[in-house]
């Protein structure tokens, strides 16, 4: 199994449409809501579609053929 990738936010929380643009796994915010209607989210172990959804440091998500991603604080 892939070891996590550590993602570093300087600022409270990021949203997890934020975190799949940063991260290059959809082309731009508006393809959000479509990448979550076809893809399987886990945040926490738990199924979330939502692209507004606040990540905090210690969240960890987990996308289905992509990889696991875990939020830290600077």
């Amino acid at each position: 199994m892939q070891e996590p990738k550590i993602i570093q936010i300087d600022r409270p929380f990021i949203t997890l449409g934020q975190l799949l643009k940063e991260e290059a796994i959809i082309p731009s915010g508006g393809a959000a809501k479509w990448f979550l209607s076809e893809n399987e989210v886990k945040i926490n172990d738990q199924v979330d579609q939502r692209r507004g959804k606040k990540l905090y440091a210690g969240d960890q998500i987990q996308i289905a053929d992509i990889g696991t991603f875990v939020i830290q604080n600077e």
